[in-house]
């Protein structure tokens, strides 16, 4: 073979520049394009990042009702305040009214307690008003027909009060009845005191006035050894609270208090301290 003939290349033909060029063209718009898109990626993947702009505002709505439940929670618990206040000024006040009407009705139970006393007594007062009325009666009529000298009770006492004494008892027991009024001495009331002093004056003796001063104007006496007219006298001698007049047959008359006034009674109703004699 020539040394000039032509042996084939293995080698590819080198592209001609334009072609070179156009494949860079080529090139550099894919890798443009592909630039392009990596750097609009980032903006797409960005969009959902400019969409939290409307967090502040669900921000603000959620700070706005949570302000309102605040709200509405302190306005319920002043509600629930007031309500306790208001049951608790409830009891309170059902308590004064139910204290209020047990004292009224103590009130009640111990005025109608007292009226029932008072009454009682005026009863009491009337009974033995037209029970000693009977027996002064009595006494008059047996005085007439037997000269005083009849065995009842009535006339037993002025059977054994003779002279001073009779007109000591009498006194006393046509006194009975009358109202009791704190320092009177007659003629429709007296106080104890004042009875025995307006007795003695129909025997023409002047008596002291209180019953301290009477309980040391006579002699001593034993009250198991008593006589008509002789002064009873409760408390200690010279200090006595209280006197009346012994009318015989176990009994005195004297002026008891407001509510019985002047009455007769049995000495075990009342048993004296002691006893004095004037007569």
């Amino acid at each position: 073979m020539s040394h000039t003939a032509h042996i084939p290349s293995h080698r590819k033909p080198r592209r001609s520049a334009s072609k070179v060029s156009l494949r860079a063209g080529v090139a550099g718009g894919v890798l443009s394009t592909i630039a392009l898109a990596g750097a609009a990626a980032p903006a797409i993947a960005a969009q959902p990042v400019n969409e939290t702009i409307e967090m502040p505002t669900l921000t603000g709505d959620l700070a706005t009702t949570a302000a309102a439940t605040a709200q509405a929670t302190k306005a319920v618990a002043a509600d629930l305040q007031l309500q306790a206040a208001q049951d608790a000024a409830a009891s309170s006040a059902a308590k004064d009214a139910k204290k209020a009407k047990g004292d009224a009705e103590k009130k009640v139970a111990e005025a109608k307690a007292k009226a029932d006393a008072e009454a009682k007594a005026k009863a009491e007062a009337a009974a033995e008003r037209a029970s000693r009325s009977a027996e002064r009666t009595t006494l008059k009529s047996s005085s007439s027909s037997s000269g005083g000298t009849s065995t009842g009770t009535t006339s037993f006492k002025a059977s054994n009060a003779t002279g001073s004494a009779a007109a000591i008892v009498n006194f006393a027991l046509a006194q009975v009845g009358k109202a009791y009024v704190s320092g009177a001495t007659g003629s429709s009331a007296y106080d104890c005191s004042g009875l025995v002093q307006a007795a003695y004056r129909q025997a023409g003796i002047d008596l002291p006035r209180v019953s301290q001063d009477q309980s040391t104007a006579g002699t001593d006496v034993s009250l198991s050894n008593l006589q008509p007219g002789d002064i009873l006298y409760w408390g200690g001698k010279g200090s006595a609270y209280h006197v009346a007049i012994y009318v015989g047959g176990g009994n005195f008359v004297g002026a008891q208090n407001p509510s019985t006034g002047v009455v007769e009674r049995s000495l075990d109703y009342d048993s004296p301290s002691g006893a004095v004699r004037v007569l």
